[in-house]
């Protein structure tokens, strides 16, 4: 008897400690942005650069809103590997656990499991992060910072500065980060992109060359260097990596255009209209595409051609005022 009660009390602690925990959602995966965005995510345009001729009209290019990429909010990258020595051992087949299973877990249930204190503070500061409390994210990454500095705890308060809109920051924490775990590729890319933010292309450049060394597949740090190439005025490296971008994705849009862009810069308006065409195959809807394969038209002289596709980018967005713009002086020029 005295046995069978023992077994009973442990059977009943077990459940107590992890019935709160579910097995089988899937890990959120890791951001794709910063900025593209991811990575390109979003959209917002820009006109791309001076154009000195007047009958060659400005071409705008889509660029990534800030974050992510990123949505920048990242899961712990370890396997909890490390806590499984100090979980109970009730006849739990801790292989099970999750690192996501611990979004909603109470922190004072993570401290019965022996959980270090600064991964508590971390995966609450987490959970703030997503809900958008990115004040009280911030604090909960303090917390967890000082009683140990570690490269995913510091990325994540960089996100939460990105986000809070303190670059300067955003970019401490990254480069704290980056101290503690240089080969993270991810790293340089938001890095990157916070400095191109600021207007900072060429330490933006080194450190999307330096996460696509480490990563040479990163189609994000391609998206995020193409940009930034573009904006200064080096195409033929914009063209470049667009390339690149394009054999990783071949139905990306926002890349098609972004070449396109680059080939109307150094005149070579039908590789720049094929590569616009390109783009509004992948996304019919696509207004900017159109606008800046209205312009190429114009710049062949073929102005129907021109004037079909303004105009269906304003029946597409009819408050697309650089498409207005660009109809309004090519109808003045020739009627």
């Amino acid at each position: 008897m005295k046995i069978l009660s023992v077994l009973l009390i442990i059977v009943i602690i077990t459940l107590t400690i992890f019935g709160c925990q579910e097995k089988t959602v899937p890990e959120i995966p890791l951001p794709a942005i910063p900025p593209e965005t991811s990575a390109l995510t979003g959209e917002e345009t820009e006109t791309a650069g001076e154009v000195q001729e007047e009958e060659r009209l400005p071409l705008e290019i889509a660029v990534p809103n800030t974050p992510v990429k990123p949505a920048v909010s990242v899961q712990p990258s370890r396997s909890l590997r490390d806590l499984s020595l100090s979980l109970p051992g009730f006849g739990v087949n801790i292989g099970e656990l999750n690192p996501i299973n611990y979004q909603k877990a109470d922190p004072a249930v993570l401290r019965q499991m022996g959980m270090e204190p600064y991964l508590i503070s971390f995966i609450v500061a987490e959970n703030l992060y997503r809900e958008g409390s990115y004040r009280d994210a911030i604090a909960e990454y303090n917390r967890s910072i000082s009683l140990k500095p570690d490269a995913d705890v510091l990325e994540g308060r960089g996100n939460a500065w990105l986000k809070s809109g303190d670059t300067g920051r955003a970019i401490e924490d990254y480069t704290r980060a980056i101290n503690l775990k240089a080969n993270r590729a991810e790293l340089y890319n938001y890095r990157g992109y916070v400095y191109a933010e600021r207007g900072e292309t060429e330490k933006a450049i080194a450190d999307f060359s330096q996460a696509l060394i480490l990563k040479p597949g990163y189609a994000d740090a391609l998206a995020n260097r193409s940009r930034a190439y573009y904006r200064m005025g080096d195409y033929t490296k914009t063209i470049d990596d667009c390339t690149r971008l394009i054999a990783l994705e071949p139905e990306n849009f926002n890349a098609w255009n972004r070449r396109g862009s680059a080939w109307y810069s150094i005149r070579d308006d039908d590789r720049a209209i094929a590569d616009f065409t390109r783009a509004i195959t992948l996304k019919p809807d696509f207004a900017l595409a159109l606008h800046n394969r209205g312009n190429a038209w114009h710049s062949k002289g073929e102005l129907i051609n021109a004037l079909a596709d303004l105009d269906s980018a304003i029946a597409i967005d009819p408050g697309y005022a650089a498409a207005r713009v660009s109809r309004e002086y090519i109808v003045s020029q020739y009627n």
